[in-house]
């Protein structure tokens, strides 16, 4: 069968203009809306942790959009999953900014995720919100820190513990997964308990891989140190899964709170979900928010959250709804990073880095948070809570208001005479 070349013609004129007709809406499309990145692993071993940031992230686009989104656009979230696998985090990140040409990413939870995409963020001027607690010793202009530095939970928690009221703690086990956030966070602990006069033979150090699943004898020998004659204290940085067999074997073996009692830096509401917690009841952790904070903002925040969970189906929250402290730091950096692309009347970096300084925003966790003006930090109360036989906490001690963050903590030396504000690159 011969084609003519004005058959040809009318051909290729007739798929061009079909291709332009199906182009027009996707480029009008594109053009009405604000495309942000969701970087969190959705599974392995992190998904136990991280799964719920990016649905609470979609929870709080959806809010943001049905007041009329930004900048008279709507949010349009692009989701990946790094799947627990930290090179791929970096590679997620790129194609986020380079191929979703998203205005801003909202994820990571591990310090060694967050390291792995650091050097994206900063060579291509784009923005990470991190929402959850960290080692500190880290500034970047391209990040903002939603969640504690070290100042803002892991120095109050282990004062508590030293403390009359959390039982006079004189021995130390510091017990974290191994990577960058419990080794540079126990190495601050370690010179702050220093600096109150407690000797190296009191305190011990251990480190388990991602994803152990096997704590018998590590809580063997934690019972054989805490039996040695000063009140013990475990002081927890385990990160994922690890924390659902830790808690199981403290239970099994009968290590009770009032024995030897564990504050976690990484265990709240979501972590607890699949724990018989009747055993843990009075073991601590230290956070900045809790569900069973008593505000009215935490009660709109509890109530928009079930109701989102189980009109979105979402597993486990459908029929028992959970908020934790890094869901918070999610929803209040969304939210900040909005009201600031509206100040600054566009989603340019440099634009929106300057019109978050200062930012303000009505917390959950029942005060106002705010933008350090310098180094990219929220000013963040300090809440410690008592596990309680339903998987909730009982706050038991907390800050009189927000403290503000000190990245680059006293208690390591080489921070002598380092800034609190980010270097421009």
């Amino acid at each position: 069968m011969q084609t003519t070349r004005r058959t040809f013609a009318k051909t290729l004129s007739a798929v061009s203009l079909g291709v332009a007709a199906l182009s027009l809406p996707l480029f009008a499309q594109a053009a009405d809306t604000i495309k942000v990145g969701i970087l969190h692993s959705l599974s392995g071993t992190m998904a136990i942790s991280e799964t719920v940031l990016k649905d609470v992230a979609l929870m709080t686009i959806d809010e943001i959009n049905a007041k009329g989104g930004v900048l008279g656009k709507k949010l349009e979230p692009v989701i990946v999953d790094p799947a627990s696998n930290w090179p791929l985090f970096a590679e997620k990140a790129k194609q986020l900014i380079d191929q979703d040409k998203v205005a801003a990413v909202f994820g990571c939870w591990t310090s060694v995720s967050r390291k792995s995409v650091l050097p994206v963020f900063e060579e291509k001027n784009s923005l990470l919100f991190y929402p959850v607690q960290y080692e500190g010793e880290e500034l970047s202009k391209n990040v903002f820190y939603t969640g504690a530095a070290p100042n803002q939970q892991a120095i109050p928690a282990v004062e508590y513990l030293m403390s009359k009221d959390g039982g006079s703690a004189k021995r130390f086990v510091l017990l974290g997964t191994d990577y960058v956030y419990p080794r540079t966070t126990n190495k601050i602990l370690r010179a702050f308990l220093k600096a109150k006069g407690i000797p190296e033979s009191d305190i011990i150090e251990e480190y388990t891989p991602f994803g152990h699943a096997d704590y018998q004898s590590i809580i063997a020998k934690i019972k054989k140190f805490a039996s040695e004659g000063k009140k013990t204290a475990v002081v927890s940085t385990i990160n994922g899964d690890s924390n659902v067999p830790f808690y199981k074997e403290l239970g099994n073996q009968g290590l009770k709170a009032t024995d030897v009692p564990v504050v976690a830096f990484s265990v709240g509401e979501e972590e607890l979900r699949g724990v018989d917690t009747k055993p843990l009841v009075g073991h601590l952790a230290a956070w900045n928010y809790f569900m069973s904070v008593k505000s009215p903002a935490n009660t709109e925040f509890v109530k928009k959250w079930s109701e989102y969970a189980k009109a979105k189906g979402i597993a486990g929250h459908k029929d028992k709804p959970l908020t934790n402290d890094p869901m918070e730091a999610t929803y209040i950096g969304l939210h900040m990073w909005a009201q600031a692309v509206a100040k600054a009347k566009t989603t340019d970096t440099d634009k929106v880095i300057a019109a978050m300084a200062g930012q303000t925003f009505q917390a959950p966790g029942g005060f106002v948070s705010t933008m350090d003006k310098e180094n990219h930090h929220l000013h963040k109360p300090v809440f410690i809570g008592e596990v309680k036989a339903d998987g909730q906490f009982n706050v038991v001690w907390k800050t009189k208001g927000p403290v503000q963050a000190d990245p680059w903590s006293d208690f390591i030396a080489e921070n002598k005479g380092k800034k609190n504000v980010p270097e421009k690159k």
